[in-house]
């Protein structure tokens, strides 16, 4: 099968390109920048020449024709995570904009199978105390948060019409081989850097990268039903859990005082004013301190294509090693967990 992927050189999206091709998939990919193809794909140890590319942006429609000609498939999980409040523009353009021009180009083509990659974020805030395939989309005014909600809006608007498109809707990700170091890998090495000393009590479902790409090669594997959900693997776990299991990790006393959201929103919201002028990227962000206080688990028994979530410590584990062999992290701030292993 040719599958049609955007957000190929991204971090799900280039572990979901290996996945891929290791089912013996073809893949055609939208790139914006030819340079992100080597350093997303090598690696994973994905030749750049294993894959078509397609140049172009997903808020394109000739691109996104270009990118769905004659492919069986399609997966669009091209988005912008962030909650920086200086990139609000291009979060609503990709997130938003881009989702819209894909599906709609699939739709017009006849792609057999599509699959959107939402995010669990996208259903928060929650009226009951877990989310699930029958939830309804979230209403929260957060910038990152607001645009997935309405990208899977979107994505629910194309499925009704008869697209038959299936929505994915992965945890926080963490994981080894980040190309350009994305939100939760950050944050776990900002941890280990002493940057973040204050935590907002509440949780998130954390899952690792290499699991939800493996359950988007499934999806072209052996495709699901029409109108089918799906969930990344992951666990939900508490701030607190979180900080053990990398303390437990690393051996290291990692101190951090837990506070609830609403009494660190008024700093988060500094923050983000002091951001949209300070060049470096702050350790504290609204948007992060919000989602602890919203986010519930997934639903126990809900779809993930039999995908198993792998232990988060393993998956802490992997990432602060990469962490450290990717010269991204110093070896003494990694503790015990800077051991050389195999990471793949």
């Amino acid at each position: 099968m040719l599958v049609a992927v955007t957000g190929g050189t991204g971090f799900l999206g280039a572990h979901t390109v290996g996945a891929l091709l290791r089912r013996g998939h073809r893949v055609r990919l939208l790139i914006r920048d030819p340079a992100r193809l080597l350093a997303a794909l090598t690696p994973l140890g994905i030749a750049p020449d294993a894959v078509e590319a397609v140049a172009g942006d997903v808020a394109d429609p000739a691109a996104a024709a270009r990118l769905v000609s004659g492919a069986d498939g399609l997966l669009h999980a091209a988005g912008v995570y962030t909650f920086d409040p200086r990139r609000r523009a291009e979060v609503r353009r990709v997130n938003e904009h881009g989702t819209e021009v894909v599906l709609e180009a699939g739709r017009q083509a006849g792609t057999g199978r599509m699959v959107y990659v939402s995010t669990v974020g996208a259903l928060y805030p929650a009226a009951a105390g877990a989310i699930g395939p029958g939830s309804p989309v979230g209403r929260s005014r957060e910038t990152y948060l607001a645009s997935k909600a309405a990208a899977e809006r979107i994505a629910r608007r194309h499925r009704a019409g008869g697209s038959g498109v299936v929505i994915t809707r992965p945890p926080a990700l963490l994981g080894p081989h980040d190309p350009h170091l994305g939100d939760q890998n950050a944050r776990l090495r900002d941890l280990l850097r002493g940057l973040t000393p204050i935590w907002p009590s509440g949780g998130l479902p954390f899952g690792d990268v290499r699991d939800s790409a493996e359950l988007h090669a499934r999806l072209f594997d052996s495709p699901a039903p029409p109108g089918t959900d799906h969930f990344g693997p992951g666990t939900f776990v508490t701030t607190r859990e979180y900080l053990e299991t990398v303390r437990a990790i690393t051996g290291r006393r990692l101190p951090a005082v837990f506070l609830p959201p609403r009494a660190l929103a008024g700093a988060g919201r500094a923050a983000d004013v002091l951001q949209r002028w300070w060049p470096a990227p702050l350790p504290v962000q609204y948007g992060a301190i919000h989602v602890c206080g919203i986010a519930v688990p997934v639903e126990a028994g809900a779809p993930t294509a039999g995908v198993r979530a792998r232990p988060l410590a393993d998956t802490v584990g992997d990432t602060v090693r990469w962490l450290v062999t990717s010269g991204r992290l110093a070896a003494h701030r990694a503790g015990r967990a800077a051991t050389p292993a195999d990471v793949s």
